[in-house]
């Protein structure tokens, strides 16, 4: 278990990022032959994202409902997300390609994704005696000081420290807090 940090902190993420969040629904629970997979499917997916850092993830975290799961990824950009979801070598291809046919529009399990372009200086978080999490995990924690005591001032740290000649493909490695 993460150790927690007490106090205010900050996260520093430097550059444009992308939060996607992924999730699955069970709307039948008595058809396990058709959930069973889907909720099986994202570990390898997400192992083989922590083995590939240069794919661009940079951090995951997990949550369970009572419905399913929900994944939440930050990457470095939203060409690296696309192109690792659309690249018939790496694991999510087949993996979808497996869910339309088990499940298709049956209904039996739904599966959704939303995912979030952040530009720089657009965001800013807040962590109070939590241990390394979300932008943090994906970025740097600091003292919320080196960020500024406000959200408008933590957003305009991030307008500043913004560098538009940033490489976007370039990631540190990504974590797993499981």
């Amino acid at each position: 278990m993460a150790a927690v940090v007490p106090g205010r902190m900050a996260a520093q993420l430097d550059g444009d990022f992308v939060v996607f969040m992924v999730g699955m629904r069970i709307n039948k629970w008595w058809k396990v032959h058709r959930w069973l997979p889907v909720f099986l499917a994202m570990r390898p997916m997400v192992k083989t994202l922590f083995q590939r850092p240069e794919l661009g993830l940079l951090h995951v975290e997990y949550w369970l409902s009572p419905r399913g799961p929900m994944v939440v990824q930050y990457w470095r950009s939203v060409e690296q997300l696309e192109a690792f979801a659309r690249d018939p070598a790496l694991p999510h291809h087949p993996q979808w390609r497996a869910f339309n046919r088990a499940v298709g529009s049956s209904g039996d399990v739904g599966i959704w994704h939303e995912s979030y372009l952040v530009r720089a200086g657009d965001w800013e978080a807040l962590y109070a005696n939590m241990p390394r999490f979300g932008a943090a995990a994906a970025g740097a924690l600091v003292p919320v000081t080196l960020r500024g005591n406000t959200a408008a001032e933590r957003r305009r740290a991030g307008r500043a420290t913004a560098d538009p000649a940033a490489p976007t493909g370039a990631t540190p490695a990504a974590r797993d807090n499981s």
